[in-house]
């Protein structure tokens, strides 16, 4: 099928819809990183960070390894003064730091998020509207196929960038000193040792984005029908995305936990110049969880990650439907202009 095929079912081309998923990913990224960065720092002052620990710092698009150094030394975690809830968090945090310490840690996440969002967003429209055209009465489970393949796609791309982001936190080295390391790395292990971790973010990723974009389908298509209407509003969009990402975020909770785990583990071997452990695998580290606290420990953090998610997915979701609403019209327009145009001549 050609890109002509696709821009006629979309009515936008693949660029249009690119910038209208980096627009989505750019707003996500402004509004969640705030309740992230207000969440380690309650967390930091009840759980001491020592020197060599790692934590999971995630603002909705992408998670960062973070390591500390002597207890300290992000912004994003000093411990200064004592905040006694979120709110009193927040007015402590911007009176003594200022409004954009609240955006700590920002600039890394755009550099490896804005083009991973790019990617998944475009590849999935673009799947799915192949699928449609080729499932005939089985359509509606295309939203499930190309999502899963569209996380899988975008998940391998990024996954060698992924593994040098994490080394790059874990130990202060040069650009040198790291592409030394990975082609040691590559001599010794062969090239797959860039995908390693990938396994995990496959497992919570991909039934995470099957779900999602389903769920998200449905409940569009619901609430348009409802509201009688062909286009998707921004409420719709929004509520659908908030709905499909809170039911997908509850199913693939425990894969999250284990690979929180396995990324705290992994950096704090690295932090310590250690090998990682064969008892790091996806099985050992549920197995762990669960002699340690039960089956309900693969479903910890479930409030915390229900009310990140959530917003994350309504307004990456909304923004994207609404750059690409906004294209529509301007495409729209410019064929009628160019049709009266030609009509003239």
């Amino acid at each position: 099928m050609t890109s002509q095929s696709f821009q006629n079912i979309n009515n936008i081309t693949p660029l249009q819809q690119m910038v209208s998923s980096c627009s989505g990913a750019l707003l996500t990224s402004l509004f969640v990183t705030p309740l992230d960065v207000i969440k380690i720092r309650l967390q930091a002052q009840s759980t001491p960070l020592f020197k060599g620990k790692c934590f999971v710092y995630c603002n909705g698009l992408m998670d960062h390894i973070c390591v500390c150094e002597n207890g300290n030394g992000k912004a994003w975690y000093k411990p200064q003064g004592h905040f006694s809830g979120t709110l009193d968090a927040f007015i402590k945090i911007v009176r003594q730091e200022g409004i954009k310490s609240l955006w700590s840690g920002l600039p890394p996440t755009l550099v490896m998020a804005i083009p991973a969002t790019v990617i998944y967003f475009t590849s999935y429209d673009q799947l799915c509207a192949a699928l449609k055209l080729r499932m005939g009465e089985k359509a509606e489970l295309a939203p499930l196929l190309a999502g899963a393949t569209a996380r899988v796609g975008s998940a391998t791309l990024i996954s060698p960038l992924e593994l040098i982001r994490t080394k790059l936190q874990s130990e202060r080295q040069s650009y040198r000193e790291l592409s030394a390391v990975i082609r040691s790395a590559i001599h010794i292990e062969g090239w797959h040792t860039l995908w390693r971790g990938l396994g995990p973010t496959l497992l919570r990723d991909v039934p995470f984005s099957a779900m999602y974009w389903y769920n998200y389908e449905k409940g569009k298509t619901f609430l348009c029908h409802y509201n009688k209407t062909n286009e998707p509003t921004f409420s719709i969009a929004f509520i659908s995305g908030a709905v499909s990402g809170s039911i997908a975020s509850i199913v693939t909770l425990p894969f999250d936990v284990v690979k929180t785990r396995r990324q705290v583990e992994l950096g704090e071997l690295q932090a310590r110049k250690l090998s990682p452990q064969a008892s790091s695998s996806t099985y050992m580290v549920m197995k762990r969880i669960v002699a340690e606290s039960g089956i309900k420990g693969l479903f910890a953090g479930f409030m915390p990650r229900l009310i990140k998610v959530a917003p994350a997915c309504a307004i990456m979701i909304s923004t994207y439907e609404f750059g690409k609403a906004f294209f529509r019209k301007q495409n729209q327009e410019n064929r009628q202009v160019l049709t009266l145009h030609t009509t003239k001549t």
